[in-house]
Parts: C-alpha cells; sequence; structure tokens
C-alpha cells in the first residue's frame, strides 16, 4: 500500500492514486509544437484544458530545456512567465502550480509574489547554488530531477559506468543535502531524456522500480520525448501512443506523477492501471 503523500501549503495530498501534471509551456520553442503558448487567450485556453480533462497541477515553464534552445537570462524568463502567473492569480488562485525553473530568484519570486506551490528544478540544485537553501526558505515542495550538465551540453555526458546505480547515488547525495536544510517534501525525477542516450532511457524505465529504494514520491515526465519518435521514425506529434505506453509502463513500476501534455490520455491511462491492479 502507497502512504506516500505531499504537504502543499498546510493541504495534504495523498498519493493513494497517481496524479497528472499538465505542461503549460510559455515558451517560442519547446519541442512540441502543440505545447507552445504565448498569449494570455492561449494561456486561459489550456489552463481549462488541463483542469477539465483531470489534470491536479499545472506545470509552467519559461525556459526551452530541449537540447539545442538558446538559453535566457532570468529577466527573459520572468516575463514569460508574468503573464501566466498573473492570469492563474486572479482567475485560478487554487489551482496547484508548480513552476519549472532551475534559478533560485524565479523560484522564489514566483512563490512569493504570486503563490506558486511547487519548484521543479531539472538541474536538482546544480546549476544554482542558493536553490536548495530558497527551496528550504520557502517551504515548498522540490522535484529533483537528475540530470548532467546544462540543457545545452547534457548530451556530451551520457558515459556511465553503471546507469541506475550513479543515479541512486546521485540523488541520495542530494536528498541529504536537502533533509539537513530542513527540505522533507522531495520529489524524485530520474530525468528521462536529459544526459541520456535512447537506450539509456529504456534502461532506466525497466529498472524504474528499484528507484523505490528512496522512499520517495517518483515523478515520470517522458511525454512526447525523442526516446519515443527516434525510436520509431516518427515526430514529436506522433508521439501520443507512444507516451501513453510508457506512461502505462512507469504506471505499473510506481509512478505517482505523469508530466504529460495531453492529460485525457494520461488520466484514463491511471484509470486503466488502477483497475488492473485491483482487480480480483
Amino acid at each position: 500500500m502507497n502512504h506516500k503523500s505531499l504537504n502543499i501549503k498546510g493541504v495534504i495530498m495523498p498519493l493513494n492514486e497517481p496524479v497528472i501534471m499538465g505542461i503549460l509551456n510559455i515558451t517560442p520553442d519547446s519541442f512540441f509544437s502543440g505545447s507552445r503558448k504565448e498569449t494570455e487567450r492561449e494561456i486561459d485556453e489550456r489552463i481549462q484544458a488541463i483542469l477539465s480533462e483531470g489534470g491536479t497541477i499545472i506545470d509552467l515553464g519559461g525556459y526551452s530545456s530541449r537540447p539545442d534552445a538558446s538559453p535566457i537570462d532570468e529577466a527573459e524568463e520572468m516575463k514569460r512567465l508574468t503573464t501566466a502567473l498573473e492570469l492563474i492569480k486572479r482567475h485560478y488562485a487554487d489551482t496547484v502550480i508548480s513552476i519549472d525553473t532551475f534559478r533560485s530568484g524565479i523560484a522564489r519570486r514566483c512563490v512569493e509574489e504570486y503563490g506558486a506551490s511547487i519548484i521543479n528544478d531539472i538541474s536538482g540544485g546544480q546549476l544554482d547554488d542558493n536553490m536548495f537553501a530558497t527551496i528550504a526558505a520557502l517551504n515548498v515542495p522540490y522535484i529533483l530531477m537528475h540530470m548532467r550538465g546544462t540543457p545545452q551540453t547534457m548530451q556530451q555526458h551520457t558515459k556511465y559506468d553503471d546507469l541506475i546505480g550513479e543515479i541512486l547515488i546521485y540523488f541520495a547525495s542530494r536528498i541529504r543535502q536537502l533533509h539537513l536544510l530542513g527540505v522533507n517534501d522531495i520529489i524524485i525525477d530520474p530525468g528521462f531524456g536529459f544526459s541520456k542516450t535512447t537506450d539509456q532511457n529504456y534502461q532506466l524505465m525497466h529498472q524504474l522500480n528499484e528507484l523505490a529504494l528512496l522512499d520517495l514520491p517518483l515523478l515520470i515526465g517522458i511525454s512526447r520525448k525523442s526516446m519515443i519518435y527516434k525510436l520509431l521514425g516518427s515526430t514529436p506529434e506522433e508521439s501520443l501512443n507512444g507516451t501513453t505506453v510508457l506512461n502505462t509502463i512507469a504506471l505499473l513500476n510506481g509512478a505517482n506523477f505523469l508530466r504529460v501534455h495531453d492529460v485525457k490520455a494520461a488520466k484514463e491511462a491511471v484509470r486503466i492501471v488502477s483497475k488492473y491492479k485491483n482487480a480480483r
């Protein structure tokens, strides 16, 4: 039985059923063109779609982390996020918002000025030395992802002697640092597509249940990624079926959160897997 939970601003979110996190990219260059939302109308329509299709959390990002994306400065990242944050503050104040950023200054502003609930850091604190202390001060849940290098260099860092062992060591070290600072609400994300080859991504998926050793909630983000469309010789736009297959495998191996572009399909996968697991 899964007894994991998350403390979000004093409200306990039970994780007895997997949670769907809908992606909202305020970027002009995210790898999946269908996820790019820039105008207030597009953002509002996307928020409504996520919530109506069964999403519990909206993951808001203003910095594209695809390998060949151009880096932007902190001011530009915050500018991109502000339109969505203002809209959410006015019309969706009770919605759980996760901010996809590796910058502690962005994290602080989004939580303190706009009421964001969770920080989702692709770098696991490696790209901003102040991130862990900031999370401790803000007292919000933290998504700790595995990555090597930066979004621009990560695919140059794919050599591992023991993929799962090295990922476990990475997490154990950083979880200890967070615990020493008083951060207890930690979600781990093994970082599919980040500093990993296609073969390594599938090895990671095959051994996913080994991450249960860490006894923390597990987030999986494989939605429409290259591990699907490169394998199948297709495109991100044609990768919904592959995404659902991999999300199903992840759910069968202990995923507590699915970070997705396609909320309805993910919610259906959760319902089917739940029915399968509870069948007698």
